[in-house]
Order: C-alpha cells, then structure tokens, then sequence
C-alpha cells in the first residue's frame, strides 16, 4: 500500500485542541503561528527505537513542559529539535525551514534556537562576561564592544551583572547555570530548549535558575522545558506533555495533566515525584 503523507498542519488539525489523537498527534491551542512542527519523528540508536512517531506543533509564545521518567525519548526529542541528535526519519521545520532537509543549513537555524544543558558548558579561562561574548563573536559575528554591551545586559537580566568578570570557579552552580542562560539570550533566540536545567543543582540553587526562566516566559519567549519540577510546569507552563517509550502519552494545560491524568501509565508517574 502507497504510504499517505499529510502535512504537519493537516496533522495538527486532525487532533483536538489540547488532545493528543490515538497516534501521538499533539497541538497548540494558542491559536499563535507555529515556531516549531515535527511531524511523525523516528529516532533509532541501532536497534534501539527512542522515538516513535512523534508529532508537535509549539506556537509562537508557548511554554511547552515535557516530563517522563529515564529513557522516555524527551531530551532526545529535544535534541532532535536542535539537531544536535539526527533524527532517522520524519519531518521538524523551524518557523518556515524544513531543518531535516539535507540541504538546510543546520548552523544559520541555530542561531535562533538557544539551548540550555544540565552542564553548563562553561569556557573556564573566561570571565562570565566573556563567556557571553564569544559566540556572538564568532557566530554573529558582532563587534567587540557590541557583544560585550549586549552580554552585560543579558547578565543584568539574570541577575549577575556584579558577577560580570567573576570566572566560572568563582561562581555558584546556580550561577553558572544563569550566564548559560545569559549566553543562550544574547543570540537573540526565537525559542529557548531546556534540557533538565536545574537537575545538576543544589535544592537551594534552583530558585533563582527558575526565577530566570519565569522572567523569559512572561516576557513571552517560545520555550520547550523538559523537567521535573511540577511547581514551574503548574505556574509557567501553557501546555504539559508526558511522554512514555518514545511517544506523547498524554498532553494538554497543566491543571488536567497534572491534577486530572487520563492515562493509568501519567498518574503512576506523577505519584512517584509528588
């Protein structure tokens, strides 16, 4: 039989709003243009099929929060959406760029597409405010005093503009973790990938990591959040996904997901993190 192919809002539209259908399709309520479509996703590691078949559309604006347990195929999806991971087959386009297109050159999309890691990820010979400063000067290939104007702003922002040229050993984890953030803003992302940002932190470092990226998405940055913290996802998010074996199980507001599950496999989750 001839394979049916149908595009990711012909997909998108198949599904309610705020519903996932019986094969993974998700989408976005807000109405707002898409940033983000990936449509029927496969991500195999040999043998090992990590992602199956997942479709999503993220609106411009949204705050997406994706939880599961170890091995249910959210950071790779992530990574896949940054292409740091090569999907095996299906489609993701980024805003109007089919980015799983050979042809696509994957380094211009990502610089619109910031990325957050447990690790930080931090040049330790350079000054907070130089880590900040490199990429734009290497990818945007802005001036000097440009990118060092624009790092001081976007470590304002975060809260360590007097931690401006400490160097990283000299800075919290929480800290660290917030020039990543700083670092990620400052080239001018059109949407911001958390992988677990806060799981390599101290209880009492994750506050103020949280608090930065409650200020992004009330300022209305696009956001995917892979995490388990369950009080952002209930405050911040639009929408919470749970994912299970490489597909979205159950998605909709976080006061369904999260207080009302539908799916046995959800509910046996959420009772292990409460």
């Amino acid at each position: 039989m001839a394979e049916q192919r149908v595009s990711a809002g012909e997909a998108v539209a198949a599904a309610p709003d705020g519903v996932a259908s019986d094969d993974g399709t998700t989408a976005s309520a807000s109405g707002e243009p898409a940033v983000i479509r990936i449509l029927d996703l496969h991500k195999y590691f040999g043998s090992l099929e990590v992602l199956k078949g997942v479709t999503l559309e993220v609106a411009r604006g949204e705050v997406v929060v994706i939880l599961g347990s170890s091995g249910s195929g959210k950071s790779t999806l992530l990574r896949c959406v940054n292409f740091l991971e090569k999907p095996t087959s299906g489609e993701i386009w980024f805003e109007d760029t089919l980015i799983t297109d050979p042809k696509t050159d994957i380094n211009e999309v990502r610089k619109h597409v910031g990325m957050v890691f447990q690790s930080f990820n931090l040049f330790p010979h350079l000054s907070a405010t130089d880590n900040v400063v490199l990429a734009q000067r290497k990818v945007l290939k802005r001036s000097r005093q440009e990118a060092e104007r624009i790092a001081l702003a976007q470590l304002e922002k975060v809260g360590l503009s007097d931690r401006a040229e400490y160097m990283p050993a000299q800075l919290s984890g929480g800290q660290q973790q917030r020039v990543a953030i700083a670092r990620a803003l400052a080239m001018d992302p059109h949407v911001m990938l958390f992988d677990e940002a806060t799981s390599a932190l101290d209880p009492e470092l994750v506050r103020g990591v949280l608090d930065v990226m409650r200020s992004l998405a009330q300022g209305g940055m696009t956001m995917i959040v892979v995490t388990h913290e369950m009080g952002f996802a209930r405050e911040v998010a639009d929408r919470v996904l749970f994912m299970d074996g490489g597909v979205i199980v159950e998605q909709g507001p976080p006061q369904q997901v999260l207080d009302n599950p539908q799916h046995e496999r959800t509910r046996d989750f959420l009772g292990l993190i409460a």
